[in-house]
């Protein structure tokens, strides 16, 4: 484990202080569920980011051609809701 300096305003020491000394644990304890707890969002909030990370996943694709040609293509089985 490494060890960390970091400065922090007052007021969050003492907040930091006061909810080691409710839950029972040392300040460093505190931190460390912090930083955790931080990765965890982070990791979660990218995980639920899949319609950004799968943007652009097909660009490169020669088979398929022009996307809206190929989009008209696969829709043709389909009546237009104009003619029902």
């Amino acid at each position: 484990m490494t060890r960390i300096l970091a400065d922090l305003p007052d007021d969050d020491i003492q907040w930091l202080d006061a909810r080691a000394a409710e839950e029972g644990k040392s300040r460093a304890s505190v931190l460390r569920e912090a930083v955790a707890s931080f990765k965890a969002q982070n990791r979660a909030s990218r995980r639920s980011d899949w319609i950004a990370r799968g943007a652009g996943y097909w660009k490169d694709r020669a088979d398929i051609g022009d996307a809206v040609d190929y989009q008209r293509t696969i829709r043709d089985d389909r009546t237009p809701y104009d003619q029902v």
